[in-house]
């Protein structure tokens, strides 16, 4: 139901993912607001890595409780405090997707709600 679009007439993408993704016939859709690094207990860790793991965590999570798979996951919007490195962002996503591609686009920002989150991520699944 969801395929990836790669034309060949145009570059290939910068990283591991999709230029776009089509849903045909889709039955239901799950959008998510910012998720943000905020773990079970309250916490926030202090690096952008552990950061990312927190995020993808809980995405993970929302898609679980949802009854829907990463494999489901069409789009993805990261929000990254401008200046943070963005290797360990880039690379909890691939790691947390296993494989599948979705449309992704990073984003620097000034700042987010609260100056202890380095990065944020919204997504939209489709099954």
């Amino acid at each position: 139901m969801n395929r990836e679009i790669a034309p060949t007439s145009i570059a290939p993408t910068a990283a591991n993912y999709a230029h776009a993704v089509l849903s045909e016939a889709p039955s239901r859709i799950l959008h998510t607001s910012g998720i943000v690094p905020i773990d079970r207990d309250g916490t926030v860790p202090e690096s952008l890595a552990e950061q990312a793991d927190v995020v993808w965590r809980n995405l993970l999570a929302i898609l679980a409780e949802a009854d829907l798979a990463v494999t489901d996951v069409v789009s993805i919007t990261t929000y990254v405090v401008a200046g943070q490195p963005l290797a360990p962002v880039m690379a909890a996503r691939d790691a947390a997707l296993g494989g599948h591609r979705a449309a992704s686009t990073l984003v620097t920002v000034p700042a987010l709600a609260r100056s202890e989150w380095s990065m944020e991520i919204a997504l939209v699944a489709v099954r």
